[in-house]
């Protein structure tokens, strides 16, 4: 009788890329001829998140979206980003904080382990161990067309596949 085989399904943010990304989008910001004497920065705020700041509400938009074109260079899921709607006053500058999405929330880990229940092969368990998914089987192909349909749902969080034995 073949071992089991294994895939854990994780959700997490490479924080140097996020951290190279928010220092190439600042760089630009403080050099761009658009955004000369705007006040437009861009900054960690505390262990789990961004602030973008700026004299005017497009700006703060602007500077988001060079933020985000950073983050698709180096490869980072934009998936992550969990920013506010609206920009908040805050006397004569505007803030936008962004929080960093991290982890598998339990509703998500239900919603995933449904889908492979109902979507993928037969023979495969999945099981949620805190922040992150086991998917098991005994066949690999099944693991492979697991990770396939996983990729092809559109989910609202980035999804990274590990501990492949």
């Amino acid at each position: 009788m073949p071992a089991e085989s294994s895939f854990d399904v994780v959700s997490k943010l490479d924080r140097q890329e996020v951290d190279n990304a928010l220092n190439q989008a600042a760089k630009e910001l403080s050099q761009r001829f658009d955004f000369r004497g705007t006040g437009a920065g861009i900054t960690w705020s505390g262990q789990q998140g961004v602030e973008i700041k700026a004299n005017a509400e497009e700006r703060v938009r602007a500077a988001l979206d060079v933020f985000k074109e950073k983050l698709i260079k180096r490869g980072v899921s934009l998936k992550i980003l969990d920013a506010a709607d609206e920009p908040k006053a805050s006397g004569k500058e505007y803030r936008l904080p962004i929080a960093l999405k991290e982890g598998i929330s339990s509703e998500d880990g239900k919603k995933i382990s449904k889908i492979i229940r109902d979507e993928g092969p037969k023979g495969v368990k999945a099981q949620i161990q805190g922040e992150e998914l086991r998917v098991s089987s005994k066949k690999k192909d099944d693991l492979q067309s697991v990770i396939n349909l996983l990729k092809e749902k559109d989910l609202d969080i980035a999804l990274q596949f590990v501990n492949y034995r």
